[in-house]
């Protein structure tokens, strides 16, 4: 290779210029840098603060450049196209050969530019962000990575970390125009190397920033994004075909919900892909839902103070290790709902706060950007590239991840402007009003959009409040969500079955008034972490009487509980009849299940499952009043609830349900049919450490009409049990 003199007819570029693009305060160093036609030569600039000298080579040749400017080289290559070159780069005596990145055109397509800027870019997860590229070349391939960020209002924005030592100075990046996009190709980068985005704002501030749309992230307190190049080939295809096909409201659907970080403490996403799969489908749930597993610096949170939106926490492993544990519960017939927060989001600096020294994220009005309760920032629904942001992260989830369903957190924050805050504290819409008319089109937009885009998933509003239409098609004005957690009644029956067995009569509307409004909305029946944490004591611990005593509630009620209309979620411990409140510092007492009555109270889930899932009288018509009939709302002396379910082909199961603690023998029930009714499920049984009142499998019925029913059977009710009879033709 030979040495070229130095030719001097380099494109000028001012000084005033030069000075920008070494602040880091230019729009397109690549304006600047990289290989430029000029005068019959093509002269080429790079940016290497700390090079002790530079060449470039190209077709064999090898030409020295110059230092011009603040760590600014220039020189000339001859001809007058851009040849397929490289540079030799000297540091202190060591010297490497490396490409310039400035040298690749944009990673955006105008069509990308145009989606962004119109707030539609349904995947733009796959154009923001860091992603893993090659690109072939005359010299043979090149791999790198493509860095892109939404910072609008930035004076510059440069990408800072492993691949410059933390120092951004060397690697600013491009505006591409209105859309507020800045983008930069790093050769010769790839997976796993750390990395932010050193964004000037307004105020000429420079601020080192979290990626919003980082695939991994450092194990936090740490807080560096990751590149990341998923190479995960899935195995659940049965299940996705499947998935496509479903109709989620007239399904079964019974949830275990998980804390990952406290259901056994230390476990990694591989090792709950064998131990918290085996329980779950032990245990016969048709779904697991996950608290948060987006990315949040602090784990007390529970994961609902969320700082990137698009990477799993590193905290149990990495994207891909969580892949197989999605994966792994789909191959075993069970569903995957994500609790999934765009209410609000942390104040960290290094996040999504303040991020290009504006109110991007965040609604400018702290009245409406603001969120006392938690102390946290809400997002501006009413931008564009806000809601796109939080749109595609929906998808995202859903066709990356292949999960099955989003529970929405904090709805209820979403829709009221005046949502914990005081006269005075809030402003109102345009009508005076107290919605969030911005709010209530994002979740519009979002539900519609994820409807549209993946067949066969759902989304469940966590909404605490009597909003009209949450579950009601966008097309028909409503929000659009395919379910709502019912929390009426889950205050209602909790607060009975706290009362003492002599008292119930006295609250027995509180058991019987969610029938008033259960075909308001397609709703889901919570007992969520929420019950068991902040003094609220665990489950069992709200059971009133004696250890027995406890224990029978508490298997009475979860059996009434699977056979009321909606579909069912139980947080974790409450199948062992954990005693401890929960706390998300300490694993779940796996200890209890040495003791029969726990290993009983597990036993019963199972079995409650089981017989959920073969009986389509008990979700099939879940949504309809039709799947439903009293047989006797109103025997508050005796503390019993009995109704029927009803399958589309006529199936019926009875549920009878004695929160008194005696026993109801002989107790007349009237039913639809007479014949053998078989009792598939009585929660006294002795296998579940019951005292074993029962009816001997079954009972006929022959008697007469009762309770405004065609025929009736007498039978005996256990003292605090749930029976269901299942009516055999």
């Amino acid at each position: 290779m030979t040495t070229t003199p130095h030719l001097t007819r380099t494109a000028p570029v001012g000084r005033d210029e030069l000075a920008r693009l070494v602040s880091g305060a230019h729009h397109d160093p690549h304006g600047v840098l990289g290989a430029h036609p000029y005068a019959g030569a093509v002269t080429v600039r790079v940016l290497r603060p700390f090079a002790q000298q530079i060449n470039v080579l190209a077709d064999g040749e090898r030409y020295p450049m110059a230092h011009e400017f603040e760590g600014v080289f220039v020189g000339l290559i001859p001809g007058e196209t851009v040849p397929d070159y490289r540079l030799e780069v000297v540091y202190e005596g060591n010297t490497s050969i490396v490409d310039d990145p400035y040298r690749f055109l944009p990673t955006l397509g105008e069509i990308d530019r145009h989606l962004i800027s119109e707030g539609r870019h349904e995947r733009l997860w796959d154009v923001l962000g860091a992603h893993v590229r090659r690109y072939d070349t005359p010299s043979g391939p090149i791999v790198g990575t493509s860095f892109a960020v939404w910072a609008p209002n930035a004076r510059g924005v440069r990408v800072v970390g492993e691949l410059n030592y933390w120092d951004g100075r060397a690697h600013p990046m491009r505006s591409l125009g209105s859309t507020g996009v800045w983008e930069l190709f790093v050769p010769d980068l790839g997976a796993g190397s750390r990395y932010k985005f050193e964004i000037m704002g307004p105020d000429g501030r420079w601020r080192q920033k979290a990626d919003p749309l980082a695939f991994a992230t450092e194990v936090p307190p740490a807080t560096a994004s990751v590149v990341h190049d998923s190479h995960y080939m899935w195995s659940d295809e049965e299940w996705m075909t499947q998935r496509a096909q479903r109709a989620p409201e007239t399904g079964p659907m019974s949830v275990y919900e998980v804390h990952l970080g406290s259901w056994k403490a230390g476990l990694s996403y591989r090792e709950l892909a064998d131990e918290l799969v085996a329980h779950v489908r032990e245990l016969g749930f048709t779904h697991v839902e996950l608290l948060p597993v987006a990315e949040h610096p602090f784990g007390g949170s529970w994961g609902y103070q969320v700082s990137s939106y698009f990477a799993p926490t590193a905290r149990f492993g990495d994207p891909d290790d969580f892949r197989l544990l999605v994966d792994r519960l789909h191959q075993a017939g069970i569903g995957v709902i994500i609790d999934w927060v765009p209410a609000h989001f942390p104040k960290d600096e290094w996040a999504l706060a303040d991020f290009d020294g504006t109110d991007l994220y965040e609604h400018p009005d702290p009245r409406r950007g603001e969120q006392p309760d938690w102390g946290t920032l809400v997002f501006n629904f009413g931008r564009t590239e806000v809601r796109n942001f939080l749109v595609a992260n929906a998808c995202y989830w859903l066709e990356e991840y292949h999960i099955d369903g989003l529970r929405v957190d904090a709805v209820a924050s979403m829709l009221y402007l005046d949502y914990s805050r005081k006269d005075g504290e809030w402003t109102p819409n345009k009508y005076g009003g107290r919605e969030n008319l911005e709010a209530v089109q994002f979740l519009q937009e979002m539900n519609a959009t994820v409807y549209k885009r993946i067949p066969g998933t759902f989304t469940v509003a966590e909404e605490s409040t009597a909003w009209p239409g949450v579950t009601r098609p966008t097309h028909l004005g409503g929000l659009g969500f395919g379910f709502k957690w019912n929390m009426g009644w889950m205050h209602d029956s909790l607060a009975y079955m706290r009362q003492d067995p002599v008292h119930r009569s006295y609250h027995h509307h509180e058991m019987t008034f969610s029938m008033m409004y259960a075909w308001s909305e397609n709703y889901v029946l919570p007992i969520s972490h929420d019950e068991v944490v902040h003094g609220k004591g665990s489950l069992f611990g709200k059971m009133p009487g004696d250890r027995w005593q406890k224990l029978a509630n508490l298997r009475a009620y979860l059996a009434f509980m699977w056979a009321h209309p909606g579909k069912q979620l139980l947080f974790m411990g409450a199948e062992l009849a954990q005693e401890a409140e929960w706390s998300e510092s300490r694993s779940l007492d796996w200890w209890l299940l040495e003791h029969p009555d726990h290993a009983g109270m597990c036993r019963l889930v199972g079995d409650l499952n089981a017989v959920y899932r073969d009986n389509p009288a008990m979700w099939q018509l879940d949504a309809s009043p039709d799947g439903f009939a009293w047989i006797d709302a109103n025997d508050s002396n005796s503390n019993v609830f009995s109704f029927l379910r009803y399958g589309a082909d006529g199936e019926v199961l009875a549920c009878v349900s004695n929160f008194a603690n005696m026993v109801h023998s002989p107790y007349r029930l009237g039913l639809p049919h007479a014949g053998r009714w078989a009792e598939v499920l009585n929660t006294d049984a002795t296998g579940y450490t019951g005292s074993g009142v029962g009816n001997l499998g079954g009972v006929d019925a022959d008697g007469e009409p009762w309770h405004g029913l065609p025929t009736s059977t007498t039978l005996t009710l256990p003292p605090l049990g749930t029976i269901w009879l299942r009516y055999v033709p």
